[in-house]
């Protein structure tokens, strides 16, 4: 009676456990693609902005070769220039972040595959429980199922590195982690 039990136990966890993470990996991989969708417009229309602002800035160029160097309209339109200047930079920044989120979607989507298989391992190894085993033999299987769900626990975290690294920007490189 017991392994009956221990058998519709390991096989329940394993078929919920397994029925979500496919619904949390389909989530992870819609969000990812949103969010590749939504930072590429963004990214087109910041640099689209970007060529707009720097054919503006050098149309006041030639409108303002007239003034002198230290004339104080100048000095204005510089401190603007160099305003634009940084918040361009932080929008690049900005767009390197989604890099990295990226990575770590796809790590967890990893994750979450790994996982399926451990439950499914599981399943496969509740499977093969006597149901009317003597205890101490339902004891050594289930001790035999523990230390093969720790072995692809581990190798599961083995892996998956744990740094992600901005790879697809010019500014510079980021690692978190």
């Amino acid at each position: 009676m017991l392994g009956s039990q221990v058998k519709r136990l390991l096989s329940g966890v394993s078929d919920h456990g397994k029925l979500h993470l496919l619904e949390v990996e389909t989530d992870l991989v819609q969000t990812a693609f949103l969010l590749g969708e939504a930072i590429e417009k963004l990214g087109a229309s910041f640099f689209a902005l970007h060529a707009a602002v720097s054919a503006q800035q050098s149309e006041v160029e030639l409108l303002l070769a007239d003034l002198e160097k230290q004339d104080p309209k100048m000095r204005r339109l510089r401190l603007i220039q160099d305003e634009i200047a940084q918040h361009i930079n932080g929008a690049v920044t900005g767009l390197q972040f989604q890099d990295l989120t990226s990575q770590l979607l796809a790590r967890t989507v990893q994750r979450i595959i790994g996982l399926r298989g451990v439950l499914s391992t599981l399943a496969a190894d509740g499977a093969v429980l006597p149901s009317d085993g003597a205890d101490d033999e339902i004891v050594k299987m289930l001790n035999d199922i523990n230390k093969n769900l720790e072995l692809q626990s581990s190798e599961l975290k083995d892996l998956l590195r744990k740094a992600v690294h901005q790879k697809d920007m010019d500014s510079g490189d980021i690692e978190i982690f």
